[in-house]
């Protein structure tokens, strides 16, 4: 009798999970994320590293899923790009970027 080899599905895309984008099953870490560390260099040993309840499968199974979807998943990847720019430019400057623009005569902040 031969050998039963079971699928397991890698990327879903579930409705009100990480916005409908492609995901790892079972977590919330989009394809977009591990194409995104791999474009800062970082290896696929590496991100299984950094994300120890995925497997060496999934990452080659995101990024084949990518590699699929190329087109798709660039789109995803500029469209998140140009919301954080959009998010940042209406935002006012934060705590530290106050204090960074003080001057040497201006008081310090206390608790």
């Amino acid at each position: 009798m031969g050998a039963v080899f079971s699928v397991k599905q890698h990327i879903t895309s579930t409705p009100g999970v990480a916005g409908g984008k492609p995901c790892i099953a079972g977590t919330r870490i989009r394809v977009q994320d591990v194409v995104i560390r791999t474009e800062l260099g970082e290896s696929p040993d590496e991100i299984v590293k950094a994300y120890p309840h995925l497997t060496l499968a999934d990452i080659h199974a995101a990024l084949a899923y990518y590699y699929d979807n190329r087109a798709a998943i660039d789109e995803q990847i500029r469209e998140g790009e140009v919301l954080a720019a959009q998010v940042k430019n209406k935002s006012r400057p934060g705590l530290l970027d106050q204090l960074r623009r003080t001057g040497p005569d201006d008081a310090a902040i206390s608790p």
